[in-house]
């Protein structure tokens, strides 16, 4: 062992890329005790998910056996997180070193540097929206298959990847699932889903935590913080978080929607809406929107969003209130926006 990596931890997971790659590879081939992620905390205070050896291989390998087998990887998220620390999990399996971003000058020379006959990326959606931004999409092209996931991407962005060639799987998962555990929109072999009454997405499987820190074991299902709708085929579609709907002045407030008609407005490169207490309306609904251009800091008012959202076809009473202007927004490790940030 390096004497980076025993500077290194996996209770809870800590240090350099490659540090924990270290402690990973003989956790990974000879077991050990459960390892802790601390979540982000995006919603409330974080918390020491606990996983086992046998759930964090179960994820590993169901992956691995729906992407058509090992390769090498990409290490471009931060390894205390769960979807980084998948990487290096697949790459001991693959025994592969991955390709670590840290190493490079450039996320495109990163990807150059991958090796294997089968050559993987996991991404979030803003890294992808760069390399569309300046045009070097066609890199991912030349991988097997780009994972995404950590948030939502754009339907506009997905059909440009795809098109510049992209394989793009779209994951659905969590730390407490061990990572992804559904595909583009498919359970992984092993892993169960349903829907309770009110619609939250409830798993069950292999891939499943042991608890949380200090805390007692979960039933056999866990419910996320998402509600979806599942096809007759068994494709499940997100539709939202549990807290995406505010009650603002009795009425009821969808932020998706808000959110996805905010980011089609001209001059706004991103945005999101949320809601937040408010003595008067119960929950006051605000825009947070980055103008795509300095130009426009100045242009747009809150009257002008508040038509415009009319415009789009969605009730006047969901038009938000308040419209905060950022030069971007707020990410956690993992590339989902930092709400408590923004609400803060």
């Amino acid at each position: 062992m390096t004497a980076e990596a025993q500077t290194a931890s996996l209770r809870p997971v800590s240090g350099a890329p490659r540090a924990v790659l270290d402690l990973m590879r003989p956790w990974v081939l000879d077991g050990g005790e459960p390892i802790v992620i601390r979540t982000s905390g995006s919603t409330g205070v974080p918390k020491d998910v606990v996983l086992s050896h046998r759930a964090v291989l179960a994820s590993a390998e169901a992956s691995l056996e729906r992407l058509g087998g090992s390769g090498g990887w990409l290490s471009a998220m931060p390894v205390t997180g769960v979807g980084g620390l998948q990487v290096l999990v697949r790459s001991v399996l693959a025994g592969i070193t991955p390709a670590f971003t840290d190493d490079h000058a450039d996320l495109v020379s990163a990807i150059a540097a991958i090796s294997g006959d089968r050559r993987y990326a996991s991404l979030v959606p803003t890294q992808i929206h760069r390399l569309l931004r300046d045009g070097r999409a066609g890199v991912l092209a030349e991988l097997d298959a780009v994972l995404v996931g950590g948030a939502s991407m754009p339907a506009d962005e997905l059909d440009a990847a795809r098109a510049a060639g992209v394989t793009v799987v779209r994951t659905y998962g969590m730390s407490e699932t061990c990572g992804g555990c559904v595909y583009d929109g498919l359970a992984l072999n092993g892993v169960s889903l349903r829907l309770d009454e009110a619609g939250q997405i409830q798993i069950a499987g292999p891939v499943l935590f042991d608890g949380y820190a200090g805390a007692g074991a979960h039933d056999g299902w866990f419910g996320t913080a998402d509600r979806g709708e599942i096809d007759v085929d068994g494709r499940l579609r997100v539709t939202g978080r549990v807290d995406d709907v505010v009650v603002s002045g009795g009425v009821n407030v969808s932020l998706p929607a808000v959110t996805a008609a905010l980011r089609k407005l001209d001059g706004v490169a991103d945005a999101i809406a949320l809601g937040r207490a408010d003595p008067e309306w119960g929950s006051r609904v605000v825009a947070f929107v980055v103008p795509d251009d300095a130009v426009c800091l100045d242009g747009l008012r809150l009257d002008e969003v508040r038509d415009e959202i009319e415009a789009a076809g969605l009730p006047r009473t969901w038009a938000p209130r308040e419209v905060v202007l950022l030069d971007s927004l707020p990410l956690l490790p993992g590339g989902k926006v930092d709400r408590q940030s923004l609400t803060r």
